[in-house]
């Protein structure tokens, strides 16, 4: 019964082509150097590096373990050799506003040697000023100009002395400068003596002590200008010496950077401020004393005006740089300047400021991964808007600003960077639905397949993979039929026979775990039977559960029966999903039917267990029933459908063709043999459509059937479109060749209904009749009956 439905042995898998595999061990191949299956992705990648323009960045999807990162990775360092290496970027003091820093850009591999000559430089000066400064020939030259003004002030004073002695006068020098007062014998009067003179005398020394005061303080103003004057010019002495000092120091960093216009004009301000400051670079050697600790801080700070904040050295870096940065936080992207705690308070300068990735993948690639991204949205915002504007802000994060923190803010710096991201498929669904900005700026995308399909090329490239695999990790070479073993592992992974998996990081823990069990058998190859070890072994580890489920049908907990028939019971087949692994379990659906409101009463729904899409399969099986049997009258009849000891939620359609089978065999009377499992969903023509899971579906059944006992009469029924997603475990293949088990594919409900029952549907003559002793028949029969009675009910 059936053997027409029977899916064969050969049927379960694919042979490979003669001599594909003829090597001893996987040493004897070529290792794999290219990518398999990923063409899409591949051009996608390669078109968004070379493409030039904004907007142009990079999103990256595809499903865990299919080796994006590993991939984008290789093909950015294989891009970014051939191109220009990027500059080396510093962060100078601003001299005119110490809390906007200045960014600089020089030749890759320079910034440090700025950095320590700039520091070489001050400190060299530290020293250097004040012993040049303190060497006779210095304090000779300053003596001489000391002389010459104060001799030419000294001249003018004594011009005043004398026409004040000339007309009995004398010049006193007090607490508040210069005094004319009248004389005697060159000694001046008292007031008395002065008072007792006769008027007409001391008239006429009041008219000369004027005339004196004014030549006076004409003579004093002169004096004051040479003051200044002689001030200018030590000043100016000064600076010509410090002049000379510094720029027999800079003119050498001056020459090595003179393509660099930015680091001349910054020297060029260098050696003033060293000039303008040359008092604190004087006194910094001179202060010894407790007391002076505070000059000497002071001192300390100037210095530190000079220094070269390194942002980003390329010494070590050849062509583009490539930054992959697995915590994109504000500062690891962005930049950071630092705080440090002084006195209740927080204080920074311009050293303090740390470049982000983002500074460092300047005129480069920066790949991110996109889950960490989003969970973050104030650094998605700032990632946007610093791709938009082209242009990177080195700031505090949004909240640290509003504490009343002193804080720097650098000058932007321009920004040429391509970003990759990458992530899952959910993440960049909602970001293309809900994010307007986000197809404007990550304009490509490339999408990595999770399978190849199976030819010799593939094939023989996975073979190729293995032994690169092998190379890299030190593990053990395989055989041909650990080759073999390994591709059934792969086709396994996608479900299906004509394609293999390309989620090599599943692949390479698989090597891996082949390997140690190869070697705690002392082997010295890794064979078949090492690898499929390997996967029970991981099953085994993650599958109590599986077992706790399985133990529940042994010990009757569940019921199910695995022998006999029953009318309106099937035995359908659900996929629990454990994340790590999925298996199979059967569950009893039972139809009954009788007069009522008409109609389908779908249990699950009514007790709020059923999800959407099981809804949906109902209504399709109340679709399929009204097209076949209410073309004549209407129906008349309530039928109620369940899953049998389900207390969980129930969601999907791959048991609707099942229920349909459970309600035709109640309608019919017809019983339904509880040995073949059934799974498929259906559409109202009564086409069997494909589901998931069919591998795990079987092996569910198939273990509960070995649990209960094998009776060579044991199956599951499945749709024809899912033969070619039959990988199944080794021990049900022998099983299926021993015809100890079976498997049915079935196309229509009529099909289906044959192998379960051993009846024909039966087809409708042109009144929509259909013939006796035929399931179809019988249905029509009893659901005639039921029209007729509520008829007379309704009377």
């Amino acid at each position: 019964m059936g053997q027409k439905f029977e899916v064969q042995v050969k049927e379960l898998s694919k042979k490979y082509s003669a001599g594909l595999f003829d090597f001893q061990d996987t040493s004897q191949l070529e290792p794999l150097d290219s990518i398999i299956g990923q063409k899409r992705a591949v051009e996608a990648i390669d078109f968004g590096l070379n493409m030039k323009g904004k907007g142009y960045n990079v999103f990256v999807t595809g499903l865990e373990g299919t080796g994006k990162s590993t991939i984008v990775r290789k093909l950015l360092k294989e891009h970014a050799k051939n191109c220009e290496t990027s500059k080396d970027l510093c962060l100078v003091n601003n001299f005119d506003d110490t809390y906007c820093p200045v960014v600089i850009e020089m030749p890759a591999g320079s910034a440090v040697y700025f950095s320590q000559s700039m520091i070489q430089i001050i400190e060299v000066l530290k020293t250097k000023i004040p012993a040049f400064f303190a060497a006779q020939s210095f304090q000779e030259e300053q003596k001489n100009i000391h002389k010459e003004y104060s001799n030419r002030q000294k001249e003018l004073l004594e011009d005043v002395e004398h026409a004040a002695k000339s007309t009995g006068l004398s010049i006193l020098r007090t607490e508040n400068g210069y005094t004319v007062v009248p004389a005697t014998d060159g000694r001046p009067m008292s007031q008395e003596a002065y008072q007792a003179l006769d008027e007409t005398i001391r008239q006429k020394i009041d008219k000369s002590s004027q005339q004196v005061e004014e030549k006076l303080n004409e003579s004093l103003i002169e004096i004051n200008k040479l003051g200044q004057q002689m001030k200018g010019v030590l000043k100016d002495l000064v600076a010509l010496k410090t002049d000379q000092l510094i720029s027999e120091l800079i003119d050498p960093v001056r020459y090595y950077f003179r393509e660099c216009k930015d680091i001349k004009l910054y020297l060029t301000k260098v050696k003033d401020d060293i000039i303008n400051n040359i008092a604190i670079f004087l006194g910094a050697q001179a202060q010894k004393d407790e007391e002076d600790k505070k000059f000497l801080e002071m001192a300390g700070s100037l210095v530190k005006r000079y220094q070269v904040n390194v942002l980003v050295d390329r010494r070590r870096e050849k062509g583009a740089p490539v930054v992959f940065e697995p915590n994109p936080s504000f500062h690891n992207l962005f930049g950071k300047i630092e705080k440090k705690p002084i006195m209740g308070s927080f204080a920074t300068d311009f050293t303090m400021v740390q470049a982000g990735s983002m500074l460092k993948a300047n005129n480069g690639f920066l790949v991110l991964d996109i889950e960490p991204l989003l969970m973050n949205p104030p650094v998605w915002e700032a990632l946007k808007r610093t791709l938009q504007d082209s242009q990177l802000w080195i700031e505090d994060t949004p909240g640290q600003a509003d504490y009343g923190m002193p804080s720097l803010k650098p000058a932007p710096i321009p920004l040429n960077i391509t970003v990759i991201l990458v992530g899952g498929y959910e993440p960049f669904r909602i970001l293309q639905n809900s994010d307007s900005k986000f197809n404007k700026m990550f304009k490509v995308r490339a999408d990595f397949d999770s399978e190849a399909e199976l030819n010799d090329e593939n094939g023989y490239n996975y073979a190729r993979f293995i032994a690169h695999a092998c190379q890299k990790e030190k593990l053990l070479n395989f055989t041909p039929d650990g080759v073999c073993a390994v591709i059934e592992l792969g086709k396994r992974m996608v479900a299906d026979q004509q394609k293999l998996s390309l989620r090599f990081g599943h692949i390479l823990r698989i090597l891996k775990e082949a390997d140690y069990w190869a070697r705690q058998d002392t082997a010295s190859v890794i064979s078949q039977e090492y690898v499929f070890q390997a996967h029970n072994q991981y099953r085994f580890r993650h599958n109590l559960y599986e077992e706790k489920v399985l133990e529940q049908f042994t010990d009757q907990s569940v019921l199910i029966d695995v022998k006999g028939e029953v009318t309106g019971q099937v035995n359908a087949l659900a996929v629990y999903d454990m994340g790590e692994i999925a298996f199979g379990r059967p569950t009893r659906i039972t139809a009954e039917s009788y007069m009522g409101t008409p109609g389908i009463i779908n249990v699950e729904h009514e007790a709020d267990l059923s999800g959407q899409t099981h809804d949906k399969g109902i209504m399709i099986v109340a679709g399929f029933l009204g097209r076949m049997f209410a073309q004549n009258y209407p129906l008349s009849v309530s039928i109620s459908i369940t899953f049998e000891q389900s207390y969980n939620g129930i969601d999907g359609d791959s048991a609707s063709s099942t229920e349909l089978y459970a309600v035709l065999s109640s309608l019919s009377g017809i019983p339904i043999r509880q040995d073949i499992a059934v799974t498929g969903s259906v559409n109202q023509k009564g086409e069997i459509q494909a589901i998931g899971g069919v591998n795990e579906k079987i092996e569910g059944f198939y273990d509960i059937c070995r649990k209960k006992g094998l009776t060579k009469t044991q199956g599951v029924m499945i749709p024809s479109s899912n033969v070619k997603n039959l990988v199944l475990r080794k021990d049900i293949v022998q099983a299926i060749e021993k015809k100890l088990f079976h498997l049915y594919k079935v196309s229509t409900i009529e099909e289906g209904i044959k192998v379960l029952t051993g009846v024909n549907a039966g087809k409708a003559d042109s009144d929509y009749c259909y013939p006796e002793n035929t399931i179809f028949g019988k249905a029509q029969e009893k659901l005639k009956k039921y029209h007729e009675l509520s008829l007379q009910y309704g009377k």
